[in-house]
This record gives structure tokens, C-alpha cells and sequence, in this order.
């Protein structure tokens, strides 16, 4: 391997793991973050038509209540970012996490197709609406998940 390629492969390194590092702490704090506001009145507010409107999560709002729902899934959240942070000490803990809040993405991606206004169907072909722009960014959290999952288990193999 020539000099050249050989620091090419050590910034890549470094630029790898740098780019895992921001993922795995923007995606926990993201969760946290996330999590703490759904103990907020506008937040109940603003989950109201999702979590409606989406059959598992419909009859779990008809049995606890919106606001007791919304804070059931802040813990989720806070939890499951508290979690994907715990790689250093706990990587097959944060793995678990990790996959756990694959779980979650993929329920909240399920709200394009659930949720009335996602789209906008007046303008031609359907087009995202606020409410589906702002689900669809899930799309890229979820893929966040199953690289800090890989990431944490690849840490607990070396252990």
C-alpha cells in the first residue's frame, strides 16, 4: 500500500468514526430531546392526529387517554435515547436500543400512509404535505438506528 493510500485509509477511518459518533449522539439526543416535550400540552396537541389515526396506536389512545399515551411514549423515547448513548460502558445494551427505536421509526413511518393530510392530492400526482415532510425524515432516523446497531454490536464482538 503506498503512503498515499495509507493516509487515505486513516482519515477515512477517522472520518468514519467521527461521522458514527455524531449519528449515535444527534440520534440520543434527538430521543431525548423528543421524549421530554411529550410531557407538553402542544406536543399532545401535535401527536393527536398520528397517533389517532394509526391502528396499533389508536385503541391504546381509546384505553390510557392521549396525554397519558404521549407520556408512555416520551419514556419510550428518553429511554431508548439513554440507551443508544450507554455504547461506551453497555454496547449490547445500546444495540438493543438501537434495534428497539428501528421499531419505533418504522411505526412513525407508517403514519404516511395512516395519517389524513400526509399528502396533497390537489396538486397532480400526490405530493408530501408539512405533516408527511416532516414523517418522512424518519426515513433517515431509522437508518441512523440500524447503523449505530451495527456499530454497537461490532463493539461488543471486540469485547
Amino acid at each position: 500500500m503506498s503512503e498515499a493510500s495509507m493516509e487515505l485509509h486513516c482519515i477515512g477511518k477517522i472520518v468514519h468514526s467521527l461521522g458514527i459518533s455524531t449519528i449515535r449522539y444527534g440520534l440520543a439526543l434527538n430521543l431525548l430531546e423528543i421524549g421530554r416535550l411529550k410531557f407538553e400540552d402542544y406536543e399532545v396537541d401535535n401527536i393527536r392526529p398520528l397517533v389517532t389515526a394509526s391502528p396499533p396506536l389508536a385503541w391504546l389512545v381509546a384505553r390510557l387517554g392521549e396525554k397519558r399515551l404521549a407520556g408512555l411514549l416520551g419514556v419510550a423515547e428518553i429511554a431508548l435515547g439513554a440507551l443508544i448513548g450507554a455504547k461506551p460502558i453497555a454496547p449490547r445494551v445500546s444495540a438493543l436500543g438501537s434495534l428497539a427505536a428501528v421499531g419505533m421509526f418504522a411505526t412513525t413511518l407508517s403514519f404516511l400512509a395512516t395519517t389524513p393530510g400526509a399528502w396533497q392530492e390537489t396538486h397532480g400526482e400526490p405530493k408530501l404535505s408539512l405533516t408527511g415532510q416532516f414523517l418522512l425524515k424518519d426515513a433517515v432516523l431509522l437508518g441512523a438506528c440500524l447503523l449505530t446497531a451495527a456499530d454497537a454490536l461490532r463493539a461488543a464482538e471486540r469485547r
